[in-house]
């Protein structure tokens, strides 16, 4: 992957609904080269996908959560166990494996505290082997971004 190929994924991850050839302008490039690099980004893996960027508040869950989990055994049966049960709650959005203090660092969004409290009665109780849970609540966003730093 060189310069060029970070150029157009920074400019597919701002606008992914681009044209290939208002991408291309964008990058300098001519339309047939352009398509051509994408499709490789997309056969190589480092294009996954294309979504649409939603605003949490106005879709109705404008509450962000950011939750500690820390696990009482750490074989693998009990990783397992509690992956495979974050992955198949639609409330997480991302899942990160920390060092520190806590074993995992979940994002949920929520709409109101209410349904938090039923999410983690309902949901995240009932995942075997949890020692403990710490929950602080985003009241404010300073950034959020959706595209890679400058290319490298």
């Amino acid at each position: 992957m060189d310069k060029k190929d970070q150029q157009i994924i920074r400019e597919l991850q701002q606008n992914g609904r681009l044209t290939n050839n208002e991408l291309a302008d964008r990058v300098n490039l001519s339309p047939s080269p352009c398509l051509r690099r994408v499709r490789n980004l997309e056969r190589a893996g480092i294009i996954t996908g294309y979504g649409a960027i939603v605003d949490q508040a106005a879709y109705g869950l404008p509450v962000t959560v950011f939750v500690r989990i820390r696990l009482e055994h750490h074989n693998k049966e009990a990783v397992r166990v509690f992956e495979e049960h974050v992955n198949r709650i639609d409330e997480i959005l991302d899942c990160y494996l920390m060092t520190g203090g806590n074993d995992y660092l979940l994002r949920v969004i929520i709409r109101n505290l209410e349904a938090y409290e039923v999410f983690i009665r309902e949901k995240i109780h009932q995942i075997p082997a949890i020692s403990s849970i710490d929950t602080s609540f985003a009241y404010g966003t300073v950034k959020q971004n959706r595209a890679f730093a400058p290319v490298i």
